[in-house]
Formats: C-alpha cells, structure tokens, sequence
C-alpha cells in the first residue's frame, strides 16, 4: 500500500466535493472565435482541485507547482480564481461545517478567538537590527572609500543668527 501525500484527494473526499464545483458557463454577450467545445480541452477538476491543495498544503508559489504532475500552473491559478468568484470555496467551508457539526457539534452561541504578537526575544542577537529602524539613532557605517560626514560646527543655537 502506498503512502497517501497530503494534497491528494481521496475518492471519498471527491464525491463530496465534485457537487459544489461551478459549471463553466459561456458569457452571452461576448463573441467567440471558436465555436463551443473548440481548443484544447480543460483539465480536470480533480487535477486542478489536487494542484490548488498542493499549493495550500505546502505554502509554495503558484509557479512551484510540479508541471509534471499538474501541468501549466497558469492554468491551475486561472481556474482557482475562478472557482473563488464563483464562491466555490466558501461553499466547501460551509458544507465543512455543516459536517462537522452534524458529527461533533459546534457551539454556534458563544465563540471566542484569542491571540498575542509578539517579539522572539532571541531573535535580536541572532539577525541583528530590524532594516526598518533606518530612522533612529545608532552607529552608522561609513560609505566605502568616503571620510564620515560631519558637520562644521557642533551646536548651533538656532535663535541666533550664524
């Protein structure tokens, strides 16, 4: 038996999820040049299901996509984000939750979220300083091959004329 990978889609999760895939539709006011059915034939709705689960699943970048398991990732991102206006994807989340609540329950009166940011107190020592405090003071390196610039007098009193 092999081992099942994370973004395949098992036969049973499919007969779940194939009723809630958009039917591809013609605009009716737009003019086509080929006629229906001309051109070359779209993927399957599995392979592109399969390949935008491969993309959540792992967090890599729509062109990392293994072309030679899921073909152009152009067209897997095109078909993504057209099932995503189609609202194809919040459909599945709700038919999710009704299942899950249908199994264990959901307590739909009372939900909490918490949460708390904040910094990873080993990290200054390990990167150094944040690239965005370019404005506060600190040490600055002088520029390769130039003396380090400094002004002719060190105060001035701006009340008084120079």
């Amino acid at each position: 038996m092999s081992k099942v990978q994370s973004w395949e889609v098992s036969d049973e999760f499919w007969e779940r999820v194939e009723p809630l895939i958009p039917v591809r539709q013609r605009c009716a006011g737009k003019t086509y040049r080929r006629k229906p059915g001309a051109g070359r034939p779209p993927k399957e709705a599995r392979l592109v299901f399969e390949g935008i689960v491969y993309v959540l699943r792992t967090g890599c970048q729509w062109r990392a996509l293994p072309k030679e398991r899921f073909g152009s990732c152009s067209a897997i991102h095109a078909r993504f984000l057209e099932w995503e206006r189609a609202g194809f994807f919040e459909a599945l989340w709700e038919a999710g939750l009704a299942e899950y609540d249908d199994l264990q329950g959901i307590a739909w009166r009372w939900q909490s979220i918490d949460g708390a940011t904040m910094k990873a107190p080993m990290a200054q020592q390990a990167v150094g300083p944040n690239p965005t405090d370019r404005g506060k003071k600190r040490q600055q390196a002088a520029s390769a091959g130039r003396c380090a610039w400094r002004p002719v007098v060190d105060h001035r009193d701006r009340r008084q004329p120079a």
